[in-house]
């Protein structure tokens, strides 16, 4: 079994932001595999969808308490399913990679990403593989927060529909080929 986590803000006010996309990843993947959200496990913190017919299965997670709380939502996921650190993968935005542009990991630190560091902390593990959009411009604001939580400009949206098209097949091939033939798939990626 591997989890595939999408990072993002719950609601209608963030759909479409910088900080979302990250659920548009896992939106996209199960809409090409006809999976359907599920919410048994909303009480502790997420939602799912299950995509059996990969070896060993796949479920996507999406956590639906804050971005800055995803770890904890992610650590009952992983206990359920009995899921080591490395059998996840973390898809979320990363404002330092220009729009578009896709970096795929099997470890590091949060890179200064809320989100990323609730998981790796509640994971008790660096370990974890990453895969991040770029959500970034040539000159970043000084307020981060309003940024990342701003719909994309109309010249970056068709940009940011094919990096969720790239990543969801990066999550494609990390989920069925392995961490190796993703990250040579997803990093050579162009914005």
């Amino acid at each position: 079994m591997k989890l595939i986590v999408g990072l993002g803000n719950i609601g209608a006010d963030y759909d479409g932001t910088r900080h979302n996309v990250g659920f548009a990843v896992l939106d996209e993947l199960a809409g090409r595999h006809s999976l359907s959200w599920r919410g048994e496990h909303e009480r502790y913190g997420f939602s799912h969808a299950a995509w059996p017919s990969v070896p060993g299965g796949i479920e996507l997670i999406r956590p639906v308490r804050l971005m800055n709380r995803s770890g904890e939502a992610l650590t009952h996921a992983a206990r359920l399913w009995n899921v080591e650190p490395a059998e996840v993968l973390v898809v979320c935005d990363d404002v330092n990679l220009p729009v578009g542009a896709l970096r795929l990991r099997p470890q590091g630190g949060p890179g200064g990403h809320h989100g990323l560091a609730s998981c790796l902390e509640h994971l008790g593990a660096e370990e974890v593989p990453r895969l991040r959009i770029g959500v970034g411009v040539a000159i970043l604001p000084r307020d981060l927060t309003d940024f990342v939580l701003s719909p994309f400009g109309r010249d970056e949206r068709p940009v940011i529909r094919g990096a969720v098209a790239q990543a969801s097949d990066a999550c494609e091939c990390w989920a069925t080929e392995g961490i190796q033939p993703a990250m040579t798939r997803a990093n050579r990626s162009e914005p």
